[in-house]
């Protein structure tokens, strides 16, 4: 039988798990934390967390101390195989009084000859998310208390997990963004261009996206759309989506063709995603636009001398939502030298308790027939809310004098 655990046992064991003090670490420092402290409790060789791959269904070495090989070598074991897949499966404590080589499938496992093991899930809500186990190489007969404590321990170690997870995701979909969005917009003879780009969630990422490319037959390319939502998922679908239609574009005579194809890609691979887009091709005389709008807001035009107003475009429903075999259409727009091209998402007029004409008409009244880069900055200073709960992009495209 294994011994009684005495009252201050469990309390010094309760306040080493709930000491405030690890509520300042980052994610990984908590983990390693609480595995120094779950091992120095129980009085264990070895403590280790793995975290759930879910599309993989797979549990993978994250943390470690004296299994620290397991992590360097990125272990891997499904779900119900093996000691620790046996956890997962079953949602339930595993405790092994003495190991045999058929209870583990880790060779770092064996070649620490473990005598005997206990391990936990790691439960966020109703969802096996990982495992803890501690394993000990003389024999032990681990009590109802030691499996209370390393609960409590996962516990912790969930909530590090979640924030891990959650800073890991946060970090790929900015390093996709990034990639996505231009650092630099291309020098284009005959225009000038700037561009802005401001995330309206705390994941600093979204579906918004703005692109400039040449195309062979010297027309320009200039896009902006608006995938649904906000983090890692929209951030995955507008590359796939800005990625096709550049593709198209260069197969394309016109923008509505393009989109008429985007359609067929959105409907059969991205069904579910709201998107909308604005794909205007400017001529290389640079002196008009064929524009096409794919439930996306009309562009504003502003000509020297001249109040700005909405292009006189067609907008067509979103991506994806029109049958392919109707087609999209397109409109020329003239271009004279010095205009602007003022193209953007809807988080820049859209307000709480507003209607979206008042955002409209306020950012008309800002758009005028100057530099590309003073007019993206009076926009942004003037129209752009302060505290954004949706994503901006605006591009702005002047044709030099």
């Amino acid at each position: 039988m294994p011994p009684r655990i005495n009252d201050d046992e469990r309390l010094r064991r309760l306040e080493a798990v709930t000491d405030e003090t690890l509520s300042r670490l980052g994610a990984s420092d908590l983990l390693d934390e609480l595995l120094d402290r779950v091992r120095d409790l129980l009085d264990v060789d070895t403590a280790a967390i793995l975290l759930l791959d879910v599309h993989a269904r797979q549990l993978v070495a994250t943390a470690a101390k004296g299994l620290e090989e397991e992590v360097r070598a990125g272990f891997r074991v499904s779900v119900g195989r093996g000691f620790a897949g046996r956890i997962a499966a079953s949602r339930q404590p595993v405790r092994i009084i003495d190991v045999t080589p058929g209870d583990v499938v880790s060779p770092m496992l064996r070649e620490k000859n473990l005598r005997s093991l206990l391990g936990v899930p790691i439960l966020a809500g109703r969802d096996v998310v990982g495992v803890l186990h501690v394993g000990s190489r003389t024999r032990r007969e681990f009590g109802d208390d030691d499996i209370r404590l390393l609960q409590l321990v996962a516990d912790r170690a969930a909530v590090a997990g979640r924030i891990r997870s959650a800073k890991l995701d946060q970090a790929a979909a900015l390093a996709l963004q990034r990639s996505l969005l231009p650092a630099r917009l291309p020098g284009v003879a005959g225009l000038d261009m700037a561009a802005r780009y401001v995330p309206g969630h705390s994941s600093g990422v979204g579906g918004d996206w703005y692109d400039v490319f040449e195309l062979p037959s010297g027309w320009i390319g200039v896009v902006i759309g608006d995938v649904s939502g906000h983090g890692l998922a929209s951030a995955v679908v507008m590359g796939r989506i800005r990625s096709a239609l550049r593709a198209y574009a260069l197969i394309c005579d016109g923008p509505a063709e393009a989109l008429s194809l985007l359609d067929r890609k959105v409907q059969h691979f991205e069904a579910g995603s709201l998107t909308t887009a604005l794909y205007a091709m400017i001529s290389p005389e640079r002196d008009r636009a064929v524009v096409s709008a794919a439930g996306h807001l009309r562009p504003v035009l502003a000509a020297p001398g001249g109040r700005a107003a909405l292009a006189e475009v067609p907008v067509d429903p979103p991506l994806g939502v029109v049958n392919p075999a109707r087609g999209r259409r397109a409109t020329t727009v003239p271009l004279e030298p010095g205009a602007v091209m003022f193209c953007y998402t809807d988080g820049l007029v859209e307000r709480r308790g507003e209607v979206i004409d008042v955002g409209l008409t306020r950012l008309i009244g800002l758009v005028r027939a100057e530099p590309a880069e003073a007019v993206c900055a009076t926009v942004m200073t003037e129209a752009a809310d302060e505290s954004p709960t949706d994503d901006v992009a605006v591009l702005a495209v002047r044709r030099r004098g």
